[in-house]
């Protein structure tokens, strides 16, 4: 049995606020509505660092997360977003593996 997985972008929002980077969160999500082994996402706003967001992406599986990461569509779907990554950090994102849960 694998393990779900959760993948997490760190984006910035630019000094005129946040709205372009919620509308490409919403217009990526319709988009991925339905991919296979996508579990659903979320958009997350830091309470430490007013600029900071991240989406959490949370999959049935690393290998149905490498499948659409690797398909035809992944980098044209996601591409409203990547003007927002948050370039002060090194990791703009990570992959975890669920390993407990209550």
């Amino acid at each position: 049995m694998s393990n779900r997985v959760r993948v997490l972008l760190h984006t910035l929002a630019p000094d005129e606020g946040p709205d372009g980077l919620v509308a490409a969160y919403h217009r990526i999500s319709e988009e991925l509505s339905g991919t296979p082994g996508l579990l659903g996402n979320e958009l997350m706003h830091s309470v430490l660092d007013p600029g900071a967001f991240v989406v959490m992406s949370e999959w049935e599986s690393l290998a149905a997360f490498r499948a659409w990461e690797e398909g035809a569509a992944h980098r044209p779907t996601t591409a409203p977003l990547r003007p927002y990554q948050d370039r002060r950090r090194q990791d703009r994102y990570g992959m975890y593996e669920v390993v407990a849960r209550y």
